[in-house]
């Protein structure tokens, strides 16, 4: 599945999905899912304006795609789903998207390097370029920009938090009992 982009004005209906790794704001149209944000996000304001913008304006309300999006994120989050299926649609610069859809690329469990990254996108002096579109990403966890890491291993940034991070790539590698244990929800405590 790729991300596409979206031509003309849509209804965006909007929900609120629960995870243990805080409340998601989600967003589809009739084609896709176009927004999936961390609520507790200082950018999230700014996200759904675009949202807005370029896609149409938004409501709250009930859609099979969010139903299915909270039902593939509870299989992702419980350990049953490796890969999404939900159609996503979202506008983007060519670039943005190039680079979007290259993060869909990265195997469940494995992470790459920016540099990586801009290499596969076809920039390879680009890191910094990749680095900004993958943290402009509108569709966190499905889009898997949490598999981006400095070139050395460590971290680097995610918008979400580092925690949260921390926490996705130890689901991916197997640890998904992380999210339950006490240390887990005493970090979620502390970032509501």
């Amino acid at each position: 599945m790729r991300v596409r982009a979206v031509v003309g004005s849509k209804t965006v209906t909007m929900r609120e999905i629960d995870s243990p790794v805080g409340v998601l704001v989600a967003g589809v149209t009739d084609g896709g899912v176009c927004l999936l944000e961390f609520r507790d996000r200082e950018v999230l304001e700014a996200q759904v304006a675009k949202v807005q913008a370029r896609v149409g304006p938004t409501g709250s309300g009930s859609h099979p795609l969010l139903d299915q999006l909270q039902f593939e994120i509870e299989e992702y989050f419980d350990g049953s789903r490796r890969e999404f299926t939900v159609p996503l649609v979202y506008p983007g610069t060519p670039f943005q998207r190039r680079v979007w859809n290259a993060l869909r690329d990265i195997p469940f469990g494995e992470t790459i390097s920016y540099e990586e990254l801009a290499h596969r996108v076809g920039s390879p002096a680009g890191q910094r370029a990749v680095g900004h579109a993958n943290g402009q990403n509108p569709i966190a966890v499905v889009i898997p920009c949490h598999r981006v890491v400095n070139k050395d291993g460590k971290l680097g940034g995610y918008g979400g938090g580092l925690w949260r991070k921390s926490l996705l790539l130890d689901l991916e590698r197997g640890g998904q009992q992380e999210l339950f244990a006490t240390d887990a929800r005493r970090r979620l405590r502390q970032h509501a």
